[in-house]
């Protein structure tokens, strides 16, 4: 097929044509961020301890010795008690007290200097209830900003949390993990220091068939944790000790265990192709093909994330996608009921259509033409766009036969109408599928049957309208479209006029003659537009 020059801004939007591998995931930032933006909130709430019926080591103990409520200067007296009791009583006092489920008073903790006090009493374990209250506070206070979860980072609290996974007492030890979760999240400054504190190989040690199930669940979070944020990606050594345990937890039943193991793995696959042949070299695929099909959102939303980065790697990396059964799952996700998941397996789509013709063969066998049109014609915009590259990467990629067969799937009425969007990069890639289309049917000595179907649609009257669009570049391509795939029988009807013309009228001279002969509907738009 010839090839268009295409901007390069417009080049990074696929998958290889025109970029290195560091730019072919920027297309999908917004995607991810918006995406990721539920799952954070999700568990913003899940890192802040606010369940005060948890199992408690200490919670129902009387306070002796102490009022029933303590102001911020008690617990501040308390804590610094050499009384063990008192600071117990001292410490559970400002747990509870940043257990609120309203505007817990994190700021203020932080300023009146409890933090070492906590730490140290990490250290205690002759009194594994103390340990569990400022595990428990410490959990709270990381979980709020990236401020205060420095502060608890640099009042040494990491190692102590990190010892303390190794608690005889199963209560101290679920806490810990939860409050390195909180660490891990904020960032991957953070994140790095827990890794560096040997705190995986200690969490892992910690997952068996008889482990509780809320436990697993705050192991599986911790680890998704670990997996999280890039810039720098976590190191290599990290992956290596993680995977092997990421994918027995994908076997598992339970939908928030396999949603933040499958957030784990959309962490890991967002990255270079080395990343992602990390994470599919384990055998993860089949199992998260499996997790496409979950009527749980929290699960396919994670899972189809993994799946759309993976097929943004190599060939190869894309063909064992579909052969794990890909392109069987995007059919129907295509047809879901929430445009998220239409986006998002759209995303997907257009990277495996980017690949190479066998890969689009693929695609047209599993009958995934249809539903993409039907969203190009009813999808909300944000998904039609996404159709729209996909359609775009197809194109450029096709052979003449696979063009034919696009074009008999009815995609041409459904991109003529979206000439009209406000969006000027969609305008821009439907009229170079317009040209691609247009530059096949030449070689097929097609042209002309495809000029007056997209006559027939409107296309012709939406593109000539185009030339006068206020983006130059749109008004250029439409004009080159009109120009060279249009404007032959108009030319010769301009002739016949002047031929008529020049009968009738004998004493016209030459130059009025000539200006006669431009079409105005023709002429490029404003380049001040």
């Amino acid at each position: 097929m010839p090839t268009l020059d295409v901007p390069e801004e417009r080049l990074r939007k696929f998958k290889y044509r025109g970029k290195d591998a560091s730019m072919r995931r920027q297309q999908r930032m917004v995607v991810s961020l918006e995406l990721r933006k539920a799952r954070k909130d999700e568990q913003t709430l899940k890192r802040r301890n606010i369940i005060d019926s948890c199992l408690d080591l200490a919670s129902e103990k009387p306070a002796t010795g102490m009022p029933g409520s303590l102001t911020l200067g008690d617990i501040i007296k308390g804590v610094n008690s050499s009384d063990p009791v008192l600071c117990f009583q001292a410490t559970q006092a400002a747990r509870k007290m940043l257990s609120r489920e309203r505007n817990p008073p994190l700021k203020l903790v932080v300023e009146a200097g409890l933090i070492p006090r906590l730490v140290e009493f990490l250290k205690s374990s002759l009194y594994p209830c103390l340990q569990f209250e400022a595990a428990w506070a410490l959990t709270n206070i990381a979980s709020g900003t990236s401020e205060q979860t420095r502060a608890v980072v640099e009042g040494g609290a990491v190692q102590p949390l990190v010892g303390l996974l190794s608690s005889p007492s199963v209560t101290v030890s679920e806490q810990a993990v939860w409050a390195l979760g909180n660490i891990a999240g904020d960032g991957p400054e953070f994140r790095d220091i827990v890794i560096s504190s040997n705190a995986i190989p200690h969490l892992l040690a910690l997952i068996s068939s008889t482990i509780p199930i809320t436990f697993l669940r705050n192991i599986t979070w911790t680890l998704s944790n670990l997996c999280r944020n890039k810039n720098p990606y976590p190191c290599e050594k990290a992956v290596k000790q993680m995977l092997p345990v990421l994918f027995y937890l994908l076997q598992h039943q339970d939908s928030e265990i396999l949603s933040d193991t499958c957030w784990a793995l959309s962490y890991l696959t967002d990255g270079c192709n080395e990343r992602i042949g990390q994470v599919v070299n384990t055998g993860v695929l089949p199992r998260l093909v499996e997790l496409m099909t979950s009527s749980e959102l929290s699960v396919l939303t994670p899972s189809l994330r993994t799946v759309g980065n993976i097929v943004t790697g190599t060939d190869q990396q894309t063909q064992m996608a579909i052969d794990a059964g890909m392109l069987k799952v995007l059919p129907q996700l295509l047809k879901h009921a929430k445009p998220a998941i239409q986006k998002e397996a759209a995303w997907a789509l257009s990277n495996v259509a980017a690949g190479p013709r066998q890969h689009i063969q693929q695609l047209i066998a599993h009958d995934i033409l249809p539903p993409l049109v039907a969203l190009l014609k009813n999808g909300e915009f944000k998904v039609q766009k996404e159709a729209v590259w996909t359609v775009a990467n197809f194109t450029t990629g096709a052979n003449l036969d696979q063009l034919i067969q696009l074009v008999h799937s009815g995609v041409l009425e459904p991109l003529v109408n979206l000439l009209t969007v406000p969006d000027v990069k969609i305008v821009l890639i439907i009229l170079d599928v317009f040209t691609y289309i247009l530059q096949a049917a030449e070689k097929l000595s097609e042209k002309e049957n495809l000029c007056l179907l997209i006559e027939e649609l409107g296309g012709i009257d939406r593109i000539e309208a185009l030339q006068l669009h206020e983006n130059h570049q749109i008004g250029q391509t439409a004009l080159n479209i009109i120009e060279k795939h249009f404007g032959e029988e108009e030319d010769e009807g301009i002739i016949l006029l002047d031929q008529l013309l020049d009968q009738d009228n004998e004493f016209r001279n030459a130059s009025q003659k000539t200006s006669k002969a431009p079409r105005l509907l023709h002429q490029p738009p404003n380049t001040q537009g």
